[in-house]
């Protein structure tokens, strides 16, 4: 891609149109079975992390490298940091440099910049702009790909389409139920937002089940709403917790934080603590059609999933992960073709 145009950024996936994402999982697919091409070749991709990360930054890191790429790994509690987001700026306080700097400095030396941000969160409202990584998107040269955001983890998506169209076949009219899981973190809804859109845009019938208090953010809803009306699919939310997973073909165990109590970690634990019966054991996954178990990882055994469930011949949690691998070269692939 030439610096003279206008980049291709990854900020959510329903940012891209039906037929790119399909043409994504296409190559994913194809990419897993044939093995690698080296389209990276002489190119730098640069990895900023404003929060840990074990899987993406890993799976990442082995997508460059095995398509001839090399990366820059950057994390901001050791290796740079804090930057201001905010346009106009007295920059008096704690944060010595601009993202639009930042971004302008860093797309003279890498191809692309894949950057997980970190909220502040205190507000869901100022947090669900996504403020950050729209910032650099904004100024940075590159591509810019999200690897989790407040609102939206469209790499985890990828992936978990991609296990869902191996195991599934044609998704049409087949029943996701994304379950919220007990756990004592806080844990953000990113990954159960980009995954409900992408299932009900491939016309999938996606069944949201949740102990009250976990409302989903009502405009992401909204849209997921019109996404499937569009592709023939549906949207539940908001129902208990067996009633959610009867008839599902897969069964997505996700925790998620109380929007309630967001920026309150007391009463967060305290939610949270009063629905510990909210897990996937063998009764309960046999609720569903033959179902299947996904999780995005990191799992808290026999606390979110049963050991008998994890450890038995439904669960794709590790293909999922795998695929994350072939997902992400797909999609650099696309990225950064000339």
């Amino acid at each position: 891609m030439s610096r003279d145009a206008s980049p291709r950024h990854l900020i959510r996936l329903s940012d891209w149109s039906k037929s790119e994402i399909e043409n994504l999982l296409e190559l994913s697919l194809r990419l897993k079975r044939r093995g690698d091409r080296k389209s990276l070749n002489g190119r730098t991709v640069g990895l900023l992390f404003f929060r840990p990360s074990l899987r993406t930054r890993t799976s990442f890191e082995a997508a460059v490298h095995q398509l001839g790429g090399h990366t820059i790994n950057l994390n901001a509690a050791s290796d740079f940091w804090e930057l201001e987001e905010q346009e106009g700026t007295v920059m008096d306080g704690a944060a010595p440099e601009h993202i639009k700097d930042a971004a302008s400095v860093l797309s003279r030396y890498a191809s692309a910049l894949a950057i997980r941000p970190a909220p502040d969160g205190r507000s869901w409202n100022v947090d669900r702009r996504d403020e950050k990584i729209r910032a650099w998107a904004s100024h940075a040269q590159v591509p810019v790909i999200n690897m989790e955001s407040a609102l939206w983890h469209p790499l985890q998506a990828l992936a978990d389409m991609m296990t869902l169209r191996e195991h599934l076949g044609d998704l049409t009219s087949r029943r996701l139920a994304i379950t919220w899981t007990h756990s004592p973190t806080e844990v953000s809804a990113s990954v159960t937002n980009s995954l409900m859109q992408a299932a009900a845009r491939a016309g999938m019938e996606v069944r949201v089940a949740h102990p009250p208090g976990f409302e989903l953010d009502e405009a992401v809803l909204d849209e997921t709403r019109s996404l499937a009306a569009e592709a023939g699919g549906s949207v539940e939310s908001g129902l208990g917790l067996e009633e959610g997973l009867r008839g599902a073909h897969v069964v997505y165990a996700r925790s998620w934080q109380s929007l309630e109590d967001y920026g309150n970690p007391t009463l967060g634990a305290s939610r949270r603590g009063r629905h510990k019966d909210w897990s996937i054991d063998e009764r309960r996954l046999a609720l569903g059609d033959d179902a299947y178990l996904m999780h995005a990882m990191p799992v808290r055994r026999n606390l979110e999933v049963s050991d008998a469930v994890l450890d038995g011949p439904r669960n794709l949690m590790v293909e999922q992960a795998e695929n994350r691998l072939h997902s992400q070269k797909a999609l650099l692939s696309m990225l950064l073709q000339d």
